[in-house]
């Protein structure tokens, strides 16, 4: 009889125990912005901060290729996720992810896409970019060095095919070494791409000048799943922004390549959604 009520005891408690629910890590994903090994060196420690302030675990996710990035973004694998602006935007229409954080980069929140020329090239305003060929860093989903460079060609009536032919580097560094090499007239990027060490280091920036910038929009953005308690949002999002407050955070910020992180939300997009309108023809 005892041993038998032992049973029961042992069913009952292992029914209880099974039916509880489980804390799934969460997913950091990180858009490939540099290769993979890099993301991951630059990320890691992120992860092991946003573990120990939320009391579970982050675990980075890095993908060695665009597709496969977008398509897990697609289908909403990542519970935090970094990408750039139209990335955002597009993924807060479709799956409903909503924006916490920014970077800060170089001590901004901001930044605009750019048009860069040699100095030597002849090339003195956009109008003298007809007939011309620009090297984009990055495919035509690149915010800062692909969409908003568009928008200042369009605003000087200049159409992508028939008055510039465009061309595409793996990234912004590549296309301004690019132009710099002479195999293009003129790169589209952001507009620090001068200051970037990558950029500094192999080739006089002397010889590279900006054309024109776009207008102000806001940062590189971190954004977290749409089902994601607001308490939860917010504590990942206080936990990156505190990190500038700490020698250990500051550690994190550097291997991070930024500076900080400044706190989000979708209604900081409205510039955002208003250059990719504009350039593209999408409204998001």
């Amino acid at each position: 009889m005892k041993q038998k009520i032992i049973m029961v005891w042992f069913v009952l408690i292992t029914t209880v125990v099974t039916s509880l629910p489980t804390l799934a890590d969460l997913t950091m994903g990180v858009f490939p912005r540099r290769p993979a090994a890099v993301t991951v060196k630059a990320f890691k420690p992120l992860a092991a901060q946003l573990s120990e302030a939320l009391g579970e675990k982050v675990k980075l996710e890095v993908s060695k290729n665009f597709k496969t990035f977008w398509a897990n973004v697609q289908k909403g694998k990542y519970d935090i996720i970094h990408y750039n602006q139209y990335h955002y935007i597009k993924s807060h229409a479709e799956q409903q992810y909503n924006a916490i954080a920014v970077n800060e980069e170089m001590g901004s929140s901001q930044i605009a896409g750019a048009l860069t020329v040699r100095t030597d090239s002849g090339i003195k305003s956009v109008d003298d970019l007809r007939g011309k060929t620009i090297l984009f860093g990055g495919g035509k989903k690149a915010m800062g060095s692909y969409i908003a460079p568009t928008a200042i060609l369009k605003k000087s009536g200049l159409v992508e095919g028939t008055d510039y032919k465009a061309a595409f580097a793996k990234n912004p560094p590549s296309a301004v070494v690019g132009v710099y090499n002479k195999a293009a007239d003129a790169s589209g990027s952001g507009n620090v791409i001068l200051r970037i060490q990558g950029v500094t280091k192999k080739i006089d920036i002397e010889q590279m000048t900006i054309l024109a910038e776009s207008e102000n929009f806001i940062h590189l953005t971190w954004a977290v799943k749409g089902d994601m308690a607001a308490d939860k949002a917010d504590k990942i999002a206080s936990a990156m922004t505190a990190l500038k407050d700490s020698d250990k955070g500051k550690a994190v910020l550097k291997a991070a390549k930024v500076t900080g992180f400044k706190k989000a939300s979708d209604g900081d997009f409205a510039k955002v959604r208003e250059i990719v309108e504009y350039a593209i023809g999408e409204k998001l």
